[in-house]
């Protein structure tokens, strides 16, 4: 299993930036689709429950790439495991936006759908893994900033996309031309990325341990229910926020897409300023707080008049900031275990975007969308019990 090289910090800050921008370019093709879920939802003419199982079409592909991405990252190297992850997701955002504008066939929908949580699901485990090795080149808590580097390209591209649909650019052609340009810039970020060298000696005597003993630690299985939490609690919102907004809310398709781009503004400011919370108060108690923010937001995004109502999600948003980057560092402590426990708590994580679409889809065909989303103050709760696993450890 490959390792890190050393590096000099001027090679660990270029690969800092890289990463930086992987995940910024994941965060824009995730936005890409997920700020068109109004639209995809019209033109095929879902209720929620349908919409709810389209998307759980996406998580199923995420569940198949997840297990798999850390052996083939420790096999191939992260740039080549992201690289080929943003293939296979630009394949399916093609096939998406065809599926939905040019042909209305559900069943490609959902093909499209699917290829799209595969490439998702592998690139996002690469790209955790060496920002965990950049991480610990510094010596600095800065996966938040990586992070926010995904919420950065979120928000612009769900800015982008309010005025798409505000100008009635069809669905396939925006997701087409992100599909065509997106592996060229790609590319061209994952050439920052750390060198990686053979296994070193000294490893034979303290072999790593594989993904399957990783799935028997305790840890590892609790950082990986509140990653679940945060993902749930995040995705919540990226999922069904518009539509909430527009069908909750009564205001048009534009108005919802803004309110999508205000709870991913706030994320990323939230990420942005969340390294400096960790480093003088620590892991727990700031995870904590964020998570009564976040059930306190999507309180007024239900209870709310509009106003109120965009006020939750920017509240919202900084609550659901910190919750995946932190237990991505959680998992990372040691760094020569790092490869097996990021695979099992991203996996267990995107179980959040199997269950909670079909959830979120039933409970809005008899609560509403909007009467939904009370489900983020329950998991609040959950999430206080266990953030604990999260404090910080050195390594073994």
């Amino acid at each position: 299993m490959p390792t890190i090289a050393p590096v000099d910090q001027l090679a660990a800050r270029r690969a800092a930036w890289a990463v930086a921008a992987v995940f910024a370019v994941n965060g824009m093709g995730f936005a890409t689709w997920s700020s068109r879920i109004p639209a995809i939802k019209a033109a095929l003419d879902l209720d929620p429950a349908q919409l709810g199982g389209l998307l759980m079409c996406g998580s199923i592909g995420s569940l198949v790439g997840l297990p798999l991405a850390g052996a083939v990252t420790s096999r191939i190297g992260a740039a080549r495991t992201v690289m080929g992850g943003l293939a296979v997701f630009c394949v399916g955002l093609a096939l998406l936006g065809i599926a939905t504008d040019l042909l209305h066939l559900h069943l490609l929908a959902a093909a499209g759908f699917a290829l799209l949580g595969i490439g998702l699901g592998t690139w996002d485990v690469a790209m955790n893994i060496e920002g965990a090795a950049v991480e610990q080149h510094l010596g600095r808590a800065i996966m938040p900033w990586f992070h926010a580097g995904f919420s950065g390209g979120t928000v612009v591209m769900a800015l982008l996309t309010a005025g798409l649909s505000f100008l009635h650019v069809p669905v396939w052609a925006h997701l087409v031309t992100v599909a065509v340009l997106w592996p060229l810039i790609g590319w061209l970020a994952v050439r920052g990325f750390l060198p990686a060298t053979a296994e070193e000696h000294h490893e034979e005597r303290e072999p790593r341990p594989s993904s399957a003993k990783a799935w028997t630690e305790r840890r590892t299985l609790l950082i990986g229910v509140v990653v679940l939490v945060a993902a749930l609690t995040e995705g919540t919102a990226n999922d069904w926020v518009s539509v909430a907004f527009i069908e909750g809310h009564h205001l048009p398709q534009w108005a919802g897409v803004l309110a999508f781009a205000t709870f991913l503004t706030a994320m990323t400011l939230g990420r942005l300023v969340g390294t400096s919370a960790l480093d003088r108060y620590g892991r727990v108690p700031v995870l904590r707080g964020l998570f009564v923010l976040a059930a306190l937001g999507s309180l007024l995004v239900v209870f709310g008049n509009p106003m109120l109502a965009y006020v939750g999600a920017a509240i919202w948003g900084i609550g659901a900031s910190l919750g995946f980057p932190v237990g991505m560092s959680a998992a990372s402590d040691d760094p020569r275990h790092a490869a097996a426990r990021v695979s099992v708590v991203s996996t267990i994580g995107y179980l959040a975007f199997l269950a909670g679409p079909p959830f979120l889809g039933f409970l809005g065909n008899h609560v509403g969308v909007l009467r939904s989303l009370l489900l983020v103050g329950a998991l609040a709760v959950v999430a206080l019990v266990l953030v604990p696993a999260t404090r910080e450890q050195r390594s073994a």
